[in-house]
């Protein structure tokens, strides 16, 4: 059985031109230079200070380049990034209008897209391109078919045989079980990348050039001063968590010792989150939602190991 997510709340920006490569390359934490066409990867633009104003799925198809993020964050990204352009060959679009982005999970996911759209990648971050759309393969054997605007109804009668929908939360738990952070409006220039693990998931490279806010970056993961680390965690209370809420532990007192990044009601109950913790406070496991008083936050396991 396989599950099936509309995911209205993404939206896509297009990059072309003959020096969107290396464009992307000096304003991006991730390799962009080393980025061949039919891949994708993680990322993170940061401020000067190294604090995060987006993170991103970043994929090639072709000559040009996809950077799927929040719909709220798509029109402020796009016009930050612009400034920049300057003299570069480089053309940045909103895409959205273009392209219908559907999450596909579950044990039959892979075989649910090759008879809707023909094929489906193989690897993890590897994309193929059909004639009718671009296919993507994210951790923990989730897919994405983000399908050409006219065809979508086709596509998505096609993934419905053996299938299930799901709401775009549910794709928002799934996206949490794999421990990958979302940057939202709430969230804008609280966090270096590593502090929301984009680092452990291929999002920031410590080899390239200079990008905005990259000697922050770079020194924090060479001097060792990491104090935060994103977890994932459960918290049992029927209330909505948002993002940005904060978490209190009794090592820290009434200052507040992590942000929630992302939440999701999950289907055992209460909800899922990922959030920004203190390594001190992870590792007492006293960690409270929204008051020092307040439900208590459970850890949960994470798909990939987590150290300071």
């Amino acid at each position: 059985m396989h599950t099936i997510h509309e995911l209205p709340h993404l939206a896509l920006i297009r990059f072309s031109g003959p020096d969107a490569q290396t464009f992307l390359h000096s304003q991006l934490s991730c390799d962009v230079a080393a980025l061949k066409p039919g891949r994708s990867t993680y990322g993170a633009y940061c401020t000067p200070k190294g604090r995060m104003l987006a993170s991103f799925l970043l994929w090639r198809a072709g000559d040009a380049f996809y950077m799927q993020l929040p719909s709220s964050l798509r029109e402020p990204i796009q016009k930050q990034l612009t400034r920049f352009i300057l003299r570069s060959k480089v053309q940045a679009a909103g895409a959205s209008g273009d392209w219908t982005p559907i999450g596909v999970a579950g044990s039959g996911a892979a075989e649910a897209i090759r008879r809707a759209a023909g094929q489906a990648p193989e690897d993890t971050h590897g994309v193929a391109v059909s004639a009718d759309a671009m296919l993507l393969r994210l951790p923990l054997d989730r897919y994405e078919v983000v399908a050409a605007r006219a065809k979508a109804p086709d596509i998505l009668a096609a993934l419905d045989e053996g299938g299930e929908r799901k709401d775009a939360e549910h794709w928002d738990w799934l996206e949490i079980a794999s421990g990958v952070p979302v940057v939202l409006p709430e969230t804008q220039e609280q966090l270096v990348p590593q502090m929301a693990n984009l680092d452990l998931i291929g999002g920031v490279s410590f080899e390239k050039g200079c990008y905005p806010g990259q000697e922050i970056v770079a020194r924090m993961h060479y001097r060792g001063t990491l104090k935060q680390r994103m977890y994932r965690a459960r918290v049992g209370t029927p209330e909505q968590v948002p993002p940005g809420s904060k978490l209190y532990s009794a090592a820290f007192g009434e200052q507040a010792c992590g942000t929630v990044l992302n939440a999701a009601r999950s289907p055992e109950g209460g909800s899922d989150i990922l959030a920004a913790i203190q390594i001190a406070a992870a590792g007492q496991g006293d960690v409270r939602w929204n008051a020092p008083d307040g439900p208590p936050v459970t850890l949960l396991r994470l798909p990939y190991s987590v150290s300071s």
